[in-house]
């Protein structure tokens, strides 16, 4: 870590054991992702009941070149953030969970998924089983009835929104596969 670490209390005394706990989990960050730059830890005490126990609030900002992941954990329903261990342990297990996903972004390991091409069912010609897409960029693309999944032809009309994957066929570019969009799908 480049800069050194920062820990803040609020509404309760410090505490050199909580401080020692923080900074053995920082050094597991920083040897599992060693591109931080700096790190702040607020550890809080805000509700004080007479009846019940205190509820810690954890605050991590942690600086990677190219961001910063914010990683608060506010006490659950369960009430186990009346130990100020689990707390601290919980809210370091999110803060490397979020590093984990940053590097995968960065290495380039995330999934992107590809919308497939959608377009408007341009022309039908039922008695010869296959019709015409219009793209969304205007061309036109040949289709065969049994291009069609999860559907009937007889489903389809001009004007019907389909997705459909495009090759290359005999005579010229076609839809290979089409599918129907129904009204609640979302074209992307």
């Amino acid at each position: 870590m480049q800069l050194p670490l920062q820990i803040t209390f609020r509404n309760m005394q410090p505490s050199a054991a909580v401080e020692a706990k923080i900074h053995e989990y920082v050094t597991k960050l920083d040897k599992f992702y060693d591109r931080i730059v700096s790190c702040r830890v607020v550890v809080e005490a805000p509700h004080r009941h007479h009846h019940e126990g205190n509820l810690y609030h954890i605050r991590i900002d942690i600086t990677v070149p190219g961001g910063e992941s914010i990683v608060k954990r506010n006490p659950p329903k369960h009430q186990a953030h009346e130990d100020i261990y689990v707390a601290i342990r919980d809210a370091f297990n999110a803060a490397r969970r979020e590093l984990q996903d940053y590097a995968r972004k960065q290495r380039g390991d995330t999934k992107t998924h590809e919308v497939p091409p959608h377009g408007q069912v341009a022309a039908l010609f039922p008695d010869e089983g296959y019709g015409f897409i219009e793209t969304s960029d205007g061309r036109e693309i040949y289709f065969h009835q049994n291009s069609l999944l999860g559907s009937v032809f007889s489903d389809l009309a001009i004007g019907s929104e389909v997705r459909f994957v495009e090759e290359e066929g005999d005579r010229g570019t076609q839809a290979s596969t089409v599918r129907l969009v129904g009204k609640h799908h979302l074209v992307g």
